[in-house]
């Protein structure tokens, strides 16, 4: 069957003959755009929240023998669906692949500690829990509005800090394998925003390192970070930063961009915001093939500008071209 042939029947057929005793529950044409930071987009051909590893790879077995493209859903920022959505199986992770383990008992200040996490944990949820208990290390996640998850697919990072300097390894079930597996941080290969996963990974865990601290010193500078980014990027309907810096550490997107002047420029329901030019912000109501528009603008201009050939950090579901390649931005 190819990935044009299959219906969200062919899903819920399979995995009810692989599933009666699971309480697997697949929604048809469902609503998918709405649920990311964009808040604008289409519907996926069908959806569904796992409860388990079990159910996980139940899913992913009915989508690679139907062969239809598969997509997991954390937090919904760094994504964007067409207006005329995505024919693919999107998968939440529910309240199974949600918890913190952090076993501070007895450890002095300065000792270094390991913290489990579930990939469905919000990066600040995880920030400020630790801050909470004078764990220091990860305040920088505060910041970046994913999962866990999305965190290790993408080498996420921000205030100087990357999830590479803090992680031991993750847990990724391999749909296409079938199985689960615990992977060292060299074998996810952890650059500049991307990593070795692709998308039929799926990351349930990670373990990162943490030291203890004083919890008022760590919470002050959870709020520091969270005041910057307040008074220097803009809030609204946006993914947070679109692309990748071309050289890390030395050149910029938001320079680039700011260089030619595109601070407010605009197709449709769509501009480059004003409080920092690698953002894009869509208006209420607003449509994602706008603010793909403005993508695709932008990365022009300043490849004729400059040479640099912008990389999307967008996950970009149900567009037809491809705005930039590279891991993080693959257009699905």
């Amino acid at each position: 069957m190819s990935t044009t042939e299959w219906h969200a029947d062919d899903i819920v057929k399979i995995v009810s003959a692989e599933s009666s005793d699971l309480a697997v529950k697949i929604e048809g044409d469902a609503p998918f755009g709405r649920h990311t930071t964009y808040r604008v987009g289409g519907h996926a051909t069908c959806a569904v929240e796992v409860s388990s590893v079990a159910e996980l790879l139940i899913i992913g077995n009915a989508a690679t023998s139907c062969g239809a493209p598969l997509a997991v859903l954390g937090r919904g920022s760094n994504t964007l669906v067409s207006d005329s959505g995505w024919h693919g199986v999107v998968v939440t992770l529910g309240p199974f692949s949600d918890w913190i383990k952090a076993d501070t008992a007895g450890l002095a200040t300065g000792a270094d500690l390991t913290i489990e996490v579930g990939g469905a944990v919000a990066m600040p949820v995880l920030s400020r829990r630790m801050a909470s208990i004078g764990v220091t290390g990860l305040e920088w996640m505060v910041g970046v509005p994913g999962s866990i998850g999305g965190a290790v697919r993408m080498n996420a990072g921000g205030h100087g800090a990357e999830l590479s300097d803090a992680i031991v390894d993750a847990d990724i079930v391999d749909l296409h394998q079938g199985q689960q597996e615990r992977w060292h941080v060299d074998r996810l290969e952890l650059g500049f925003r991307s990593s070795a996963l692709d998308n039929h990974h799926v990351v349930l865990s990670a373990r990162v390192k943490g030291a203890m601290s004083d919890p008022d010193l760590v919470s002050t500078r959870v709020d520091d970070i969270v005041r910057w980014r307040r008074e220097h990027q803009p809030g609204g309907q946006n993914c947070g930063s679109v692309f990748v810096n071309p050289v890390p550490q030395e050149v910029s997107a938001g320079a680039l961009i700011d260089e030619l002047g595109l601070r407010g420029f605009r197709i449709g329901s769509a501009e480059v915001s004003t409080k920092h030019a690698n953002f894009i912000q869509a208006d209420s109501n607003g449509h994602a093939d706008d603010v793909y528009a403005v993508m695709k603008s932008i990365r022009r201009q300043v490849f004729d500008a400059t040479g640099y050939d912008l990389r999307s950090e967008v996950r970009l579901f149900g567009f037809d071209d491809v705005v930039a390649g590279g891991h993080a931005g693959d257009t699905v």
